[in-house]
Parts: C-alpha cells; sequence; structure tokens
C-alpha cells in the first residue's frame, strides 16, 4: 500500500528535517528576532507558513502518487510486416515483457516500467514519472522558497540577537546546515527548470549527450525530438492555466503518457 512508503528512514528524516526548520524558524529567529506578537513577527511567520505548509503538502502527494504505470492494454502502433514488426519487439521490456512506450524506462529499484521516468528518488521513497513529475517540481519550488526564507531570518537574527555563547555552537551547525540545504535545494531547482524548459527527463538528458556525441563524430546534429517550444514543453507538464502552475495536485491536463507530440509532428 501506498502509505507503506512513509515507512523508510530518508522519508522519515525530511519529514524530522522539515519540523526542525520549521520550529526553530518560526520558535528561535522569528520570535527572537522581531517577537511573534509584533506585525513584522505575525507577517513573516505567516509567509513562512504558509510555504512551509505546501511544501509538506507536495511532499506527500509525490510519496503517495503514483508515477505511472504502462496501461495493460498498451501495445504499439505497428503496421505491416517484417522490419516495423521487429522494431516493436525491441521496445518489449526485458524484465516486464511487456511493451514500452515511448519515454519510458524499467526502474530496478520499483521492479515495474515507469512512464516518462525522470528518476527514481530515494528521499520520496518513489520514481518520479508522468504523473508525479509536476508535484515533484513543485515541491522543490515551495521547499526552496521556504529555505530562502528561513535563511534569510537566520542571518538576521545573527545581527539582530545578542547570541550567548552558549547559543554559538547552534548557530555556527545550523547557519552551515542552511548553506547547504539552501545550495542543494537551489541548485535541484535550477536543474529541473533547465529540464522542463528543453522538455527533458535527468535520464533524456543523459542519453542526449550520448545521442549528440555520436551525432558529432558522424558529422551530423542532433536536437531533443520532445523540445517543441519553452512555452508548450511548460505547459505540457503545469498546465495551460498558470494560476494552477504551483498546485501539485493540478493535473488533468496529463493523458495516458504513452504518445507525445515532437518535432516532426510540429513541423
Amino acid at each position: 500500500m501506498r502509505p507503506k512508503r512513509f515507512l523508510s528512514l530518508p522519508v522519515l528524516a525530511v519529514l524530522l528535517l522539515m519540523m526542525f526548520v520549521y520550529y526553530t524558524t518560526i520558535f528561535v529567529f522569528i520570535d527572537g528576532s522581531f517577537d511573534l506578537q509584533s506585525s513584522n513577527g505575525t507577517f513573516n511567520a505567516a509567509i513562512f507558513t504558509i510555504l512551509a505548509s505546501f511544501a509538506v503538502f507536495s511532499f506527500f502527494v509525490c510519496v503517495l502518487s503514483d508515477p505511472g504505470h504502462v496501461p495493460s492494454s498498451y501495445v504499439p502502433d505497428v503496421e505491416g510486416q517484417g522490419s516495423a514488426k521487429d522494431n516493436a519487439e525491441r521496445k518489449k521490456c526485458d524484465k516486464c515483457y511487456g511493451y514500452k512506450p515511448p519515454r519510458t524506462h524499467h526502474c530496478r529499484v520499483c521492479k515495474k516500467c515507469v512512464l516518462k521516468m525522470d528518476h527514481h528518488c530515494l528521499w520520496i521513497n518513489n520514481c518520479v514519472g508522468y504523473w508525479n513529475y509536476k508535484p515533484f517540481f513543485v515541491f522543490t519550488s515551495y521547499a526552496t522558497l521556504a529555505s530562502i526564507h528561513s535563511m534569510i531570518l537566520f542571518i538576521c537574527s545573527v545581527f539582530l540577537m545578542d547570541i550567548g555563547s552558549s547559543s554559538k555552537v547552534f548557530y555556527v551547525m545550523y547557519g552551515t546546515m542552511a548553506i547547504g540545504l539552501t545550495t542543494t535545494l537551489l541548485t535541484l531547482f535550477g536543474w529541473h527548470v533547465y529540464l522542463i524548459l528543453h522538455n527533458m527527463t535527468t535520464i533524456e538528458y543523459y542519453e542526449g549527450k550520448r545521442a549528440k556525441w555520436l551525432a558529432m563524430k558522424s558529422g551530423q546534429s542532433y536536437r531533443h525530438p520532445f523540445n517543441i517550444s519553452p512555452y508548450k514543453n511548460i505547459t505540457s507538464v503545469l498546465g495551460p492555466n498558470m494560476l494552477k502552475w504551483l498546485c501539485p495536485t493540478a493535473v488533468s491536463h496529463l493523458k495516458e503518457g504513452v504518445s507525445f507530440p515532437t518535432l516532426r509532428d510540429s513541423s
């Protein structure tokens, strides 16, 4: 059952880290620097609580969502005899023994084929694929904003509070953790912004590097076939309604995930 995915040390570690950062930010940095009862304190606490709440909700959606499984009725659209059928046979998964739609990969951890698989994420104990890629990106967005906000409040508290010698060790340790966390989240967020703009998955990025190298060796050029245009690439993941881009459950724009528009279709 999907709730069992929470019975994982990395997932529990993420939840504990989020609770620790929330408690410290609200009751140590904001309360110590501005006082929670003041207008500045209330405003910052409200903003951080909203960001943290959406991050936690998006995290739960990532963990519980099905990343996308191949429909049992899926068969590649193959006409004729000979080479076309041979090509279809090559698209069968050698582990699941079923046909693989375009952009589908077999996950060794989940032991199944995942539609538009990006990667298997240890921290959500789940694959990131067609159906939960948007919640994963939205979680990364909220977590990054919350981490930056917490970092700013931490810096403010360092300058505004009279830190005793007994608290210096805590502040040094927290500052080191906050810098590492914020840097990691910013890097992850930036990476997935790049992937969305180019309509790639992490797997396709590395496959594309090899394809580009092979194309250069033969004097040809290579372009990722699913990279249509920045706007279409974005809306294919986040949806056509900009107001719902940061809602992790707004995925009604997603279809079956067994076919995708390509450069050839738009030419």
